[in-house]
């Protein structure tokens, strides 16, 4: 099992795409992102990603993929680049990028608060195979996710109406988080339209994600909201808090669902 830094590696443009950071036969969108800006890390003057938008073009394979990254500008508080990965000569996925300089202070200002959840361990860790799902889901033998047993109706049959989910993100193999590797904890599992009663795959077709500030050591905690579902298509919000109740990580997308 390679560890995160090793399955985002990117080598003279060059990147090995790893089966296990997938959903079903499909690589996490939050996990292409990170590859892409591991590419971009590379080359950035900036050490730490704070933000991303990305457009999923089409899902790409697990092997080997070629990233190109751009410099659009180099600034000294903040660098934007353009990211793009392709697979046999096909483009997947396109990112604009903005590196900069993150820190762990407090906010000079804010509203927003982490979420009321139960603790970790009374919460339910989701099987990367759980009985009657039509795929197994590799990823979540690496990412643990432990879900508010309040929004597990969709699992015993009765899904809830309320549009959110929540809970704890941990790595299985005790790996701290960083900027890059929240771009996972932006994606998280189910979709939402998983938890009311819809099944089947809900590719992404954009993302867009902010890193506000370096975790803490230790477990994430998230919560997820759609506000509609139309035209098959379905908005998500994330929020990510680490274990020093600050906010880390924001993000907002746009899938597709058939209902």
């Amino acid at each position: 099992m390679k560890s995160f830094a090793g399955a985002t590696a990117v080598v003279a443009g060059r990147a090995d795409l790893d089966p296990q950071w997938a959903i079903g036969d499909k690589l996490h969108g939050g996990y292409i992102m990170a590859v892409l800006g591991r590419a971009v890390a590379e080359q950035a003057e900036l050490p730490h990603l704070v933000a991303m938008s990305t457009t999923f073009l089409r899902p790409p394979t697990a092997g080997p993929a070629t990233v190109t990254v751009d410099v659009l500008r180099a600034g000294r508080s903040a660098g934007q680049y353009r990211a793009r990965l392709e697979q046999d000569g096909h483009p997947c996925a396109e990112a604009l990028v903005t590196q900069g300089v993150l820190d762990s202070a407090e906010p000079w200002w804010g509203r927003a608060k982490p979420p009321a959840l139960p603790p970790e361990e009374e919460c339910f860790r989701l099987p990367s195979e759980a009985p009657g799902s039509p795929f197994p889901v590799p990823l979540l033998d690496l990412v643990e996710h432990r879900l508010d047993p309040s929004v597990l109706g969709f699992a015993m049959g009765q899904p809830s109406r309320e549009g959110r989910t929540a809970g704890w993100l941990r790595f299985a193999d005790g790996a701290d988080w960083d900027p890059l590797s929240l771009l996972i904890a932006t994606d998280p599992a189910p979709p939402i339209s998983l938890t009311l009663g819809v099944n089947g795959w809900a590719p992404t077709l954009s993302l867009t994600a902010y890193v506000r500030r370096l975790p803490a050591p230790g477990p994430l905690r998230f919560v997820m909201g759609s506000s509609e579902i139309t035209s098959n298509r379905m908005d998500e919000t994330v929020e990510v808090w680490d274990s020093a109740d600050t906010l880390v990580a924001q993000a907002t997308q746009l899938a597709a669902v058939r209902v």
